[in-house]
């Protein structure tokens, strides 16, 4: 019985050892994807700065996504992009602000 249980933690260990490599090089290969599309919005590529933009489009708000596409608008040379943009700033903008709740005045 002393072996059954030996085998059993050491097949325990291993899959758990497993999960956490592989669960690690998900999140490497995620956050290194996530980079490279933000590095192709200024892609000489028009097709490679579309779907950057989707890619971006797709994240949750947050004030650097926020602040890059507004650089991005500002250096857009193509009005169909930049507009698509604009348009993806407000939404993630006005979901920013959903999520954040009412602000309150500082008492002054």
């Amino acid at each position: 019985m002393e072996d059954d249980t030996k085998r059993l933690l050491k097949v325990t260990g291993i899959t758990a050892a497993a999960v956490v490599v592989v669960g690690t090089v998900a999140a490497l290969l995620v956050r290194d994807q996530i980079s490279r599309q933000r590095r192709n919005l200024f892609n000489p590529l028009a097709i490679r700065r579309m779907a950057a933009l989707e890619h971006v489009a797709r994240q949750d708000p947050s004030a650097d996504q926020i602040n890059l596409l507004r650089d991005y608008v500002a250096w857009e040379p193509r009005r169909l992009l930049r507009e698509r943009a604009a348009a993806i700033v407000e939404r993630m903008e006005r979901r920013a602000r959903e999520l954040a709740g009412p602000v309150e005045k500082p008492a002054g």
